[in-house]
């Protein structure tokens, strides 16, 4: 008896210690999926963002779709296109599965159609390709969605009486719909909560909800650019300097998101790419307004240099034709600012595989940090590319073998800056890989930013402002 009562106590000393061990693993365990508070936790990684739409009226999205292809025609340039649907397709076309503008200056601002259209699209025919999940509760969502169609109430406006645009005025209607928007929104439970913070408005349009831009500051905002908010402040620069200081009061990459423009020319495949005889090529208007001045000099400076193109002209129904046949021909396909830092034309080269050269010292691209867009694109500084003969013979040092690698890498990225989703009206899941589904991937970035923003002004004491400042990006 005396030799078993050491085992004994051996075994039971060895089972009480597997006990602790359990209740220890058991303990912490619960400990660490315990739910914290809900309202105050920051997002965690997910494959999905849960949004809530607005309930606005008709009116203010498909319905302006319908005032638009209920007009008799358009007299703008590159219109010609809609005329001809007007004539041929909209007859077999029903009020639901209306097609967007297809006049190059709408069509190029077509984010807010294709956006719609995903969230509208039922679950069951998603199959889990869309990265925004529709809820139905603003309570349960990441962020609420404002589905209105700012770009083509504008541009309506200015087809139906442009003279009254820049006025707040009862016959200027899309002044009347911005603030029916605006107000609607601000009444609602879901913006009183959040301070609008967490509220999404698509307004690539520059002159998109031009007079209620300070209202809808607080929210994210899906822009092409920041060129058309920008602030400058010329009496904090000294005469001797060409710096601004830039107030970032409305806009910062810190809660926005830069997307894509809606490219106008067709997909070229790599496996299609031909040789091309053109170093390089631009299409476009000579003559802009403030960042497009650097546009006519380099035009001047380029225009009769060998194996350059400079063509005056647009995307319409001719235009288009040159477009394609001049960056599918051409090794680079020049880029230089306009009114706003960007165009479409970046995208239509993209397309194209046509190697962008980007002349432009202050232009914020889409999807960053996605996409590197120096593995497929050459950015020159605007006091480099106005030397003369410096851009020709830059271009040239390229080898071949360094311009078929940019190629290549464009090839990879050119499925995320489409947005067409093939269905009729535009109402069905977008692309897995495509513009819509990036974009949403990058505002669930901005979720911590927006929930530390919205939590740090629900604990401000009555009264407290706090000032404007600078978010330097």
């Amino acid at each position: 008896m005396a030799s078993k009562t050491p085992s004994l106590f051996l075994t039971l000393t060895f089972l009480s210690f597997l006990a602790l061990i359990f209740f220890y693993l058991q303990s912490t365990s619960t400990t660490t999926t315990t739910p914290p508070n809900t309202q105050n936790a920051l997002p965690t990684t997910q494959n999905s963002i849960k949004v809530y739409m607005s309930p606005l009226s008709r009116s203010l999205n498909y319905g302006l779709l319908e005032s638009y292809w209920d007009l008799n025609s358009d007299t703008r340039v590159g219109s010609e296109v809609d005329n001809e649907i007007r004539k041929t397709l909209l007859p077999k076309h029903s009020q639901k599965s209306l097609p967007y503008p297809q006049n190059p200056i709408i069509k190029q601002y077509s984010a807010e159609y294709w956006i719609l259209g995903d969230l509208l699209a039922p679950e069951e025919v998603k199959g889990g390709g869309s990265f925004a999940k529709r809820v139905f509760d603003f309570r349960e969502a990441d962020v609420v969605f404002v589905p209105f169609f700012a770009t083509l109430s504008a541009e309506l406006q200015l087809i139906i009486k442009k003279s009254v645009f820049r006025k707040k005025v009862e016959e200027n209607e899309d002044y009347r719909r911005q603030r029916m928007v605006v107000d609607l929104v601000k009444k609602s439970e879901a913006w009183q909560r959040s301070g609008g913070r967490d509220h999404v408005f698509v307004l690539t349009d520059p002159v998109a909800m031009w007079h209620i831009k300070e209202e809808i500051a607080p929210a994210v905002l899906l822009l092409v650019d920041f060129g058309s908010w920008y602030r400058f402040d010329t009496k904090s620069s000294n005469d001797n300097s060409s710096d601004l200081i830039i107030h970032h009061t409305h806009v910062s990459l810190l809660k926005d998101v830069i997307v894509p423009y809606t490219h106008l020319l067709p997909k070229l495949h790599i496996s299609e790419n031909q040789e091309r005889q053109t170093l390089l090529y631009f299409k476009g208007a000579k003559h802009r307004h403030r960042g497009g001045i650097v546009r006519e000099k380099l035009w001047d400076l380029l225009v009769n240099a060998r194996g350059v193109i400079m063509e005056e002209g647009f995307p319409n129904a001719t235009g288009k034709e040159q477009s394609i046949k001049g960056m599918r021909t051409s090794e680079f396909c020049l880029h230089p600012a306009g009114d706003t830092p960007t165009s479409c034309r970046l995208f239509d080269a993209i397309q194209s595989l046509c190697i962008p050269v980007i002349v432009s010292d202050n232009i914020e691209l889409p999807f960053e940090g996605m996409v590197d867009y120096s593995e497929f694109s050459v950015f020159v500084a605007v006091s480099d590319a106005l030397k003369p003969n410096w851009l020709v013979s830059h271009l040239r040092s390229y080898t071949r073998q360094q311009k078929d690698k940019f190629r290549l890498n464009m090839a990879s990225v050119q499925p995320i800056f489409v947005y067409d989703n093939g269905h009729p009206g535009g109402i069905g899941p977008a692309p897995v890989n495509g513009a819509v589904n990036h974009i949403w991937r990058k505002v669930h970035q901005k979720l911590p930013v927006i929930k530390e923003a919205i939590i740090r002004d629900r604990r401000k004491p009555p009264g407290v402002l706090v000032p404007l400042r600078c978010h330097c990006t």
